[in-house]
């Protein structure tokens, strides 16, 4: 944004498209400490810019690292507008942190305080061609789930084509990290958060234009941040604004359709669909066979009317960990980003057998007695919750967490529907309105609750109830459908947790193990 730029600042920031242009002594205000307010901070002053970071809390070594590179660090409660201190930088920039929302009082000051406010994703986007002659092609994706697998599946089947890759943004590597690389690379495949989205400018210098981007599936999320769905779906929908070859949609969720009729792309930028049906015309989908499937491609060939490229097989896929519905939508939709950028069908195979989904995202933990026991702590909302769920034909069900601002009713009401649960155990802080959902759609199912409040207590409780309420052929199911950090650290933490005390509980009678490997950044 740059609202109330008097004309000779606006002029010069609009210039600021590349990492050659002159940042020298551009006065910058940074909103946030984290990995992203670290990364901006670094950029910057390499630019030569002079970067002031104000930030609630910070340790030493990172405050030391600040000093060196020449940054200035201003330290105030994040409850509370920033200090008045920062009046007198008259600030031409502001870069703020996607943590915080358009509602808090730092975003509010910034928006306020005439100077440009942009996200790190803008700052990276111009600033993308420090590389000479290495200026990478972009590959967004977003959506209300499925983010991190699509774009590691994405960036795994770019690598196997012979290309340099990076997978960056919300999965845990900025996006300015991966732009300064000394090596550059071929391709960026740029998990997006919401967030992030909604700090992006549609139109001007700083706007993206993206190779192909995709919007995986769109669901009630974050609503205490954007403040309405109305506000959440907008954000998402900027993910295909400026695409220049192929906006991905998906045949399973309408309301990326509708996205993609309403973005304003670059002139011959394909719509191209994704399903799990047979596909179309300009659509990737999946052909039965005698035994298996065959995931193919009639979008990205010359004749795509008359003839289909066959890409995987939904046996390979199941080998991997990514049999459920949910995970091979994934794979479809990293296929159909993969290709548009020009990947083989060979490397999109190779890719595919070689993936391992992460952990926490439907993973088994243990066999015994007839009872699977699964970690899908990373399913933080009701969408997720419901694609877990699905996968499983008999479910004694732990859900429950901060809900994150979403009405949980629907959710309990469908799970109840599908004749799936077995019983249930609520978890978490906001236990009452599941409690309330529950007894107003499935007043017989049994449904007990963890009151525990120390952490080290919660899943050893929540195991030892669902053991004495689970069958042999049940899976017992941890998709709490909410956020983690009532109680635990991040989703990654719970599911580490709730895995130790799966293998506490059964003793030597465990068929599986803990393996412990974690995304690099969890993000509820």
């Amino acid at each position: 944004m740059t609202h109330d730029l008097d004309p000779a600042r606006r002029e010069r920031l609009d210039g600021l498209t590349s990492w050659h242009a002159d940042w020298a002594g551009l006065r910058v205000v940074v909103l946030g400490l984290g990995v992203t307010g670290f990364a901006v901070a670094d950029t910057l002053t390499e630019l030569g810019a002079e970067v002031l970071v104000v930030a609630p809390a910070v340790d030493d070594d990172r405050a030391e690292l600040l000093s060196l590179l020449g940054a200035r660090l201003l330290l105030a409660p994040s409850d509370a507008a920033p200090p008045a201190e920062l009046d007198a930088v008259d600030a031409d920039l502001v870069v703020i942190s996607p943590g915080f929302a358009p509602h808090h009082p730092w975003s509010t000051w910034a928006a306020g305080s005439g100077a440009a406010v942009w996200g790190d994703v803008e700052l990276a986007w111009r600033v993308r061609d420090k590389v000479p002659g290495r200026t990478a092609d972009w590959l967004l994706v977003t959506g209300t789930n499925g983010k991190t697998t699509t774009t590691q599946l994405t960036a795994a089947m770019v690598l196997a084509d012979g290309r340099r890759v990076a997978p960056c943004g919300n999965i845990g590597v900025p996006v300015l990290d991966a732009v300064r690389d000394p090596e550059g690379f071929d391709v960026l495949v740029v998990e997006l958060s919401s967030h992030q989205l909604h700090q992006l400018p549609t139109s001007g210098p700083g706007a993206l234009r993206p190779v192909a981007s995709t919007c995986l599936n769109l669901e009630a999320d974050h609503l205490e941040w954007h403040g309405s769905f109305e506000a959440y779906r907008d954000a998402k929908a900027k993910v295909y604004e400026n695409t220049v070859v192929a906006a991905v949609w998906s045949k399973e969720d309408d309301a990326t359709r509708r996205m993609v009729e309403d973005a304003d792309v670059v002139e011959g930028c394909r719509a191209v669909g994704f399903g799990l049906g047979a596909p179309g015309p300009s659509e990737l989908g999946l052909v039965a066979s005698d035994d298996s499937a065959v995931l193919v491609d009639r979008a990205f060939l010359d004749d795509r009317r008359h003839r289909a490229l066959e890409l995987t097989t939904l046996a390979a896929a199941e080998e991997v960990g990514l049999g459920a519905d949910h995970l091979l939508l994934d794979v479809l939709a990293a296929a159909a980003l993969a290709r548009a950028v020009g990947v083989e069908p060979a490397a999109i195979r190779d890719a595919v057998a070689a993936f391992r989904v992460d952990r926490h995202r439907t993973e088994v933990v243990a066999r015994a007695a007839g009872v699977t026991w699964v970690d899908d702590s990373k399913a933080t909302n009701p969408h997720a919750a419901q694609a877990s769920l699905a996968a499983f034909p008999s479910v004694v069900w732990l859900v429950g967490g901060l809900l994150k601002g979403v009405d949980p009713d629907p959710l309990v009401e469908g799970a109840v529907r599908s004749g799936r649960l077995r019983a249930a155990v609520l978890l978490g802080v906001d236990r009452s309105e599941l409690r309330a959902a529950f007894a107003r759609h499935a007043p017989e199912l049994p449904v007990l609750e963890v009151d525990e409040t120390q952490t080290g207590r919660v899943m050893p409780t929540a195991v030892r109830l669902a053991a004495g309420l689970a069958h042999g052929g049940d899976a017992v199911l941890l998709a709490p459908a909410a956020a983690s950090m009532d109680q635990f650290t991040d989703y990654a933490a719970r599911g580490r947790s709730f895995a130790e005390a799966v293998h506490e509980h059964l003793g030597g009678d465990a068929d599986g193990e803990t393996v412990d490997r974690t995304p690099a950044t969890p993000v509820d």
